[in-house]
């Protein structure tokens, strides 16, 4: 695809009377914890503050990690998960999973925490009416690194995942580890043939195999399934997502077995079939009771490459063998897996197929059902935040400014909105609307409207149409 080398950045439609109003926060590339509001200002910035991702609690406080670990011994590990009060100041931290001694550096204990973590009182890391997370005590639920082997699944080391809750004082209460469950997985003999030989090698410590690389994980919450009694979905039981594997679970908490799962191969069922394959897929999570679709999955399906299986011509040696150049936002029936609403290129009005990669991002991103109906879609990879309406209309847009140095982007991993109320320490802002700008007559100051000075129309001769002509050449 080839676009334009200008952007605009901030808020580029903003319609109050539709949008679910707040702040929203999300982590400015290599800058920090940044909060903005329905125009785009950036109201309070918590520099240095990490987000992976970064979540604000009532009363203004911030969640996130600070120390990320050398990248030559660790894989997106950090040495702290902490919560940080307005002013900046850390009132708790965990970083007592794993005494480490790199090479060179000084030891210490770390969390080696990544992608995701959920603070006691809510199921789900976003503002939920009458689910306020605990802000002065409570258990903390982590997703952890872990350096493992397991022949089963390859001869390399496993960067392996792992789930871990800690209460207040930072004490381990209990320890999911992904590796142990690998049989329960569903791979296919060919999966598992590809999985040994390539099992998504990461550079760190010379070599370690981030083989499932989970980027989301959070309690179901309470949900009409189990009310109903179906005892898979327990509201302790934790949800979770392996980008690379393509794989969407629910683990039993008492058991620690999976009693849920879709993927790796979605050809293995007709419910499947007709869901679509899921590829590299993030924020996986149950709509929390109290929001519109309560008890459905809601996840961000970003196509890209990913998954172990059989050699195709997209795939000659069987790794990342699933492939699709879109991204859908799903949300759909954990108990018929029927899609009850999406959001893909087709409800944005895309040509099918030229058109469709400008709803795209094939890593990070997520989706936030808003109390009022709407959907907070993070379209991660170009900075892009948008919030549709269930007609799929685009009723607020916000790209961000923030570009990283070491990597030019503007990427965000994940946003969440809240409620003014969560901060006290400001304001109600003024909501002034931005109407979508009609881009054939956008112009950056000081260039020239498009002339109309001489307009030559040929007698008999039709409009050219690209999808309706074919070009015959010769010896083809």
């Amino acid at each position: 695809m080839a676009y334009p080398t200008i952007f605009p950045t901030g808020t580029t439609i903003y319609d109050p009377e539709r949008c679910f109003n707040g702040f929203t926060i999300f982590q400015a590339k290599e800058t920090g914890a940044c909060l903005v509001d329905m125009n785009g200002a950036t109201v309070q910035m918590w520099k240095g503050l990490h987000g992976l991702p970064n979540t604000l609690l009532p009363g203004g406080f911030v969640m996130g990690a600070t120390g990320e670990r050398p990248s030559q011994y660790g894989y997106q590990d950090f040495r702290d998960l902490v919560q940080v009060d307005w002013d900046g100041e850390v009132v708790w931290k965990f970083d007592q999973y794993e005494y480490i001694e790199d090479p060179g550096e000084e030891p210490r204990w770390m969390a080696r925490q990544h992608h995701d973590f959920q603070r006691e009182g809510c199921p789900v890391g976003y503002f939920v009416p009458d689910m306020e997370p605990k802000t002065d005590g409570g258990n903390t639920l982590l997703l952890c690194h872990k350096t493992t082997t397991q022949p089963d699944i390859t001869s390399k080391p496993l960067l392996d995942d792992t789930f871990v809750e800690v209460d207040w004082d930072g004490n381990i209460l209990w320890e999911w580890v992904a590796s142990e469950h690998f049989h329960e997985m569903g791979f296919s003999e060919e999966a598992r043939n590809t999985l040994y030989r390539l099992p998504n090698m990461r550079a760190a410590s010379g070599g370690i195999a981030d083989w499932l690389h989970i980027n989301a994980m959070s309690y179901l919450g309470p949900n009409q399934w189990f009310d109903q009694g179906d005892g898979r979905f327990h509201p302790q039981n934790i949800i979770w997502s392996s980008r690379q594997a393509n794989i969407v679970a629910i683990t039993d908490k008492v058991s620690g077995r999976l009693v849920w799962k879709i993927g790796p191969d979605y050809s293995q069922s007709e419910e499947m079939k007709k869901l679509g394959w899921i590829i590299g897929q993030h924020h996986a999570h149950i709509i929390p009771r109290g929001r519109p679709g309560e008890g459905n999955v809601l996840v961000f399906d970003n196509g890209g490459w990913a998954g172990y299986g059989a050699p195709n011509p997209g795939s000659p040696n069987g790794f990342n063998c699933a492939l699709r150049d879109y991204s859908r936002v799903l949300e759909f029936d954990p108990t018929t897996l029927e899609i009850v609403w999406q959001f893909t290129p087709a409800e944005l009005g895309l040509a099918q197929p030229l058109d469709y990669a400008k709803f795209y991002s094939p890593f990070i991103s997520s989706a936030q059902r808003l109390p009022n109906g709407n959907t907070l879609i993070t379209e991660g990879s170009d900075g892009r935040l948008l919030e549709v309406t269930p007609e799929h209309e685009i009723v607020w847009e916000y790209l961000s400014p923030y570009w990283g140095k070491r990597t030019p982007m503007n990427m965000v991993y994940r946003a969440f909105r809240v409620p003014y109320s969560w901060v006290p320490q400001l304001n109600q802002p003024e909501e002034t609307p931005v109407k979508l700008l009609d881009v054939t007559r956008f112009r950056v100051p000081g260039a020239a409207e498009p002339g109309e000075r001489r307009v030559v129309e040929m007698e008999g001769v039709r409009p050219y149409n690209l999808v309706n002509t074919a070009c015959v050449l010769p010896g083809n």
